[in-house]
């Protein structure tokens, strides 16, 4: 068995494809295994894995679902890998020609038992790392931001671990959960190696959720409450506590659930961001009024 599994959610990008696999092909260390999870696509993405499959390159696993978002794709992930490690690989990025090698060898110099995985960095076609560099040897991902820290992250986790936590929950008719919330449940109990290289290329989209967030808010707005009070729960941020209380606010105005407080495990603080949540509602209303 192979020792990592690079995971790919990918949604009608069969244009995209090529590169990260090309990228997978080329690495210098072949300790992988590749899973596309297919999240409903109506475009060429079956047939261009399936050929795929066929060349015998490296390991690559295909499964097929229908639509149900990328928190979706990483639960039947999630319930499919069965390496040490597991790592996703969106379907616009790739990997460092000599990504799966820093991963392996970071893995071996650590205590494997302790850690919930590795921390890698991200950067831009350009070159240019996103965001900032870490300044300890080991940290939780929400305590690198809370200490400063910036920008996206290559997250490389045990399987064990990951999965050990409740798959992200499927709203009818949304398809949008952050993935967030299953992060700040594996920082509870544990930190993180982290490894200074670059392992991903990120390529943002302009159709990509990065991108698209307004509308996102407005179309899926149970996905966010349920990452807004989860977050209220588990973060040590306060200053964070508040910024989800507004966000869970105008959720709940975009469904119309004006009982909001009922539900909310920081009352008093989302009573104060009430009108920071009115406001935050008139500016989605506005981003998406087209």
């Amino acid at each position: 068995m192979k020792t990592l599994t690079v995971f790919t959610p990918a949604f009608n990008r069969a244009h995209l494809l090529p590169r990260l696999y090309e990228s997978l092909c080329n690495q210098t260390h072949m300790d992988f295994e590749w899973l596309v999870v297919d999240d409903g696509s109506t475009d060429d993405t079956k047939a261009l894995v399936a050929g795929w499959i066929l060349e015998q390159k490296i390991a690559i696993t295909y499964i097929y679902q229908e639509n149900q978002g990328m928190h979706g794709a990483h639960n039947t992930a999630y319930k499919a890998i069965k390496t040490v490690l597991n790592t996703c690989i969106d379907s616009d990025d790739y990997m460092r020609l000599n990504a799966v090698e820093l991963i392996l060898t970071k893995w071996k110099s650590i205590d494997q038992k302790k850690y919930a995985g590795i921390i890698g960095l991200d950067a831009l076609e350009s070159g240019a790392i996103i965001g900032s560099k870490f300044t300890t040897e080991y940290t939780t991902l929400e305590d690198f931001y809370i200490n400063g820290g910036t920008g996206d992250k290559k997250l490389v986790y045990r399987t064990d671990v990951i999965t050990s936590y409740p798959d992200y929950p499927i709203f009818e008719g949304e398809r949008y959960v952050g993935l967030g919330t299953k992060y700040l449940f594996v920082d509870k109990d544990y930190e993180m190696a982290t490894l200074n290289e670059v392992l991903v290329t990120v390529d943002y989209q302009i159709t990509g959720s990065s991108n698209t967030m307004f509308y996102q808010y407005l179309k899926y707005p149970k996905g966010f409450i349920y990452n807004r009070i989860t977050t209220m729960q588990y973060t040590k941020s306060t200053k964070r506590k508040f910024i989800e209380c507004i966000h869970y606010v105008s959720s709940c105005i975009i469904l119309k659930r004006y009982n909001f407080l009922k539900d909310c495990p920081e009352k008093l603080l989302t009573l104060l961001a009430v009108p920071f949540g009115i406001a935050l509602y008139a500016l989605i209303r506005y981003k998406t009024r087209t």
